[in-house]
């Protein structure tokens, strides 16, 4: 096995031994073996980063074996500079969530961590899948647990949550699975991604493929106007499945816009490059407002997560070095503080049982120190500088104002709807004076929960203050996939 099959599989293997174990009776062996788990998957991600090449844009890591011979499909995985620090990112959270997860879940636990683990395992499995087929298992499957650790551990509407996350992003899908079988055709045969990039489409083929992935990956993002179910799951989700998708299964979207909206169908790309711009303007801009008018926490925080992700869908299509860096730095930055932000209102959650602003107010008095993270998390969610909120939306910026100055000032104008509505949200929950008995009566954050804080706090200031190590990976591959999607594929 290579270093990509053990980032995928052995998060994976361990899940499917918790899942043997079963009764709740084991729910402390269950808990420490999850996490011995996580972290071991997270250190087999690290070699990956040591070895990565930086002078190269090819693909590192490459393992391929045949896997479906009739139809000329491959078990075939690699890493690029788009792909490495997503797959750590993934790896990461997931050791972060299996803690914050320790004594909040108290029934099914063995199935709750297994599903993480598993999820983790088939999420890097999409950052590493080289064959379009074997991309589209992975994309798909990744539905499955995050389904289940909804429809289960959610809230009370939480049926209606996980159908609706399911058909949202099953039925955008079925048009990408379309899109991969006439690719199929038209390359004689072949699932190999590499090989698709190459093929000169016609006009009209590159329109269709170009709306056909658009179809899956603007609900996974979600883009306005596709991002409705995202507000509801949210809210319906366990924290532990809020924080894994706000920061890496919309990512997941993100990610198909670069591997294969762009560089397939580069043609049809530029030609709505525009109309991809507005509606990212339109999820910075509008969406931020819709943000502002929220009285559940994870709401407003469910909808930034769709303005930021708009700041990395404008950075892709603006088509500069400095928008598609910014955008996928912003990816990962988004990771670090959307899960920190999901996992500050859990803590909130777990000892109220509310979510609604109005039921908080003063909890600074009683809570010093997890204040003060939630003032980190609220300080690099409006985009502060020296956090790592800051540094993505910036490039983006840059890149914006560099492509057209108007769309850059649209773009700025929303860290200040960033700044009003998140900052809104701390100064009532957080400061002033207690409001009442349930305030008064919270205690301060544990030793476990402190860990959950301190670990993403140090993955926010070090991305804030260091983003080198960040840029320095994706420069190369990033330059490569502008020359290749400014070439021209007409044949």
């Amino acid at each position: 096995m290579g270093m990509l099959s053990l980032a995928i599989w052995t998060p994976i293997a361990f899940g499917i031994v918790l899942l043997a174990l079963g009764r709740d009776e084991q729910a402390q062996t269950v808990r420490w073996l999850s996490l011995v788990g996580a972290v071991i998957s997270f250190l087999v991600t690290l070699p990956l980063y040591a070895g990565f090449k930086l002078d190269t844009a090819d693909m590192q890591f490459v393992e391929k074996a045949s896997w479906i011979e009739r139809f000329n499909v491959n078990y075939h995985l690699g890493v690029d500079g788009i792909s490495l620090w997503l797959i750590i990112l993934t790896a990461f959270i997931n050791v972060v969530v299996i803690i914050a997860g320790w004594e909040v879940i108290t029934r099914k636990v063995n199935q709750y961590m297994a599903a993480f683990l598993i999820l983790s395992g088939l999420m890097i499995g999409v950052f590493s899948a080289l064959d379009g087929l074997l991309f589209y298992v992975f994309f798909e499957a990744t539905l499955i647990p995050m389904y289940l650790i909804i429809g289960i551990w959610g809230g009370p509407n939480k049926i209606y949550a996980a159908f609706k996350f399911f058909l949202y992003t099953l039925l955008g899908s079925l048009l990408t699975l379309i899109a991969l079988i006439f690719l199929y055709i038209q390359s004689g045969g072949s699932f190999d991604i590499a090989t698709w990039h190459e093929l000169p489409l016609s006009a009209t083929a590159q329109n269709f493929l170009f709306f056909a992935f658009f179809a899956a990956f603007a609900v996974k993002v979600p883009m306005w106007p596709v991002h409705t179910w995202l507000p509801d799951v949210h809210v319906e989700a366990p924290t532990g499945g809020s924080a894994v998708l706000a920061a890496i299964m919309l990512k997941l979207g993100a990610y198909g816009f670069l591997r294969f909206s762009m560089p397939i169908a580069p043609d049809a790309a530029h030609e709505w490059g525009t109309f991809m711009i507005v509606l990212s303007l339109v999820a910075v801009i509008y969406v931020g407002l819709v943000a502002m008018v929220q009285q559940d926490m994870k709401k407003l925080v469910a909808y930034s997560s769709v303005a930021h992700m708009g700041f990395v869908t404008l950075g892709f299509f603006i088509f500069n070095p400095l928008g598609v860096s910014g955008g996928l730095v912003q990816m990962i930055a988004h990771g670090f503080v959307s899960a920190g932000m999901f996992l500050s209102i859990g803590v909130l959650y777990d000892r109220v049982h509310s979510r609604e602003i109005s039921s908080y107010g003063g909890v600074v008095n009683t809570m010093p120190k997890f204040a003060a993270f939630a003032l980190l998390f609220a300080m690099a969610n409006c985009g502060l500088p020296g956090t790592a909120g800051f540094v993505g939306e910036w490039m983006v910026i840059l890149g914006a104002v560099k492509f057209d100055f108007v769309v850059g000032m649209l773009a700025a104008s929303a860290l200040i709807f960033g700044a009003a509505y998140t900052l809104w949200m701390f100064k009532r929950v957080y400061l002033g004076p207690v409001t009442n008995d349930d305030v008064k009566e919270l205690t301060d954050i544990n030793a476990r929960e402190f860990t959950v804080m301190a670990l993403l706090a140090i993955a926010v200031l070090y991305m804030g203050l260091y983003p080198k190590p960040f840029t320095d990976v994706m420069e190369v591959s990033v330059a490569n996939l502008l020359e290749h999607v400014a070439a021209s594929k007409l044949p």
